[in-house]
């Protein structure tokens, strides 16, 4: 951590009929591609929508109760799994956490911003995508995703 973080951070979670409507679109998506929104899986998809920011799994873990009961670890792995090869969720590996994805396009490269103080977390239209696949096409590469991983101080941490 570069300095200590004092001030509030809006972490834009989903909440209310936003969250509702998120879950609603995730179940749809699913039929559509004739997989199912399992229970376990909607209320780890529910938790990283409401979460807003990275969460690491084992605070999924214990969040997943209802009543407070945390699930059993296979539980929310396999959901993780899941929701990260149907697009919904993306494994940040740097900070070993997982965000929910609120784009539309399946298999779409992703990139983070993530601010080292506050951990603030940023998804953005990765620049270059298609150089990195012409170069993975030249060296005989057939890339099945790309995620990258921008560390630095947001504007809030940098004040």
């Amino acid at each position: 951590m570069a300095h200590d973080c004092e001030h509030e951070h809006d972490a834009r979670g989903l909440a209310g009929a936003a969250l509702g409507h998120a879950l609603q679109d995730a179940d749809v998506r699913c039929s559509t591609a004739g997989e199912r929104l399992t229970a376990p899986r909607k209320r780890v998809l529910e938790l990283l929508l409401a979460a807003g920011q990275p969460v690491k799994a084992y605070d999924l873990i214990a969040a997943f109760g209802a009543d407070g009961a945390p699930a059993k670890p296979p539980t929310v792995y396999r959901a993780l799994d899941f929701l990260s090869k149907q697009g919904f969720a993306h494994r940040i590996e740097s900070l070993n956490a997982y965000v929910a994805c609120r784009r539309e396009a399946d298999g779409h490269a992703a990139a983070f911003l993530i601010c080292d103080c506050c951990g603030a977390t940023r998804e953005i239209e990765p620049a270059g995508l298609g150089e990195i696949q012409s170069i993975a096409g030249e060296a005989g590469y057939a890339l099945s995703g790309v995620t990258v991983e921008a560390h630095g101080l947001c504007g809030d941490c940098r004040t």
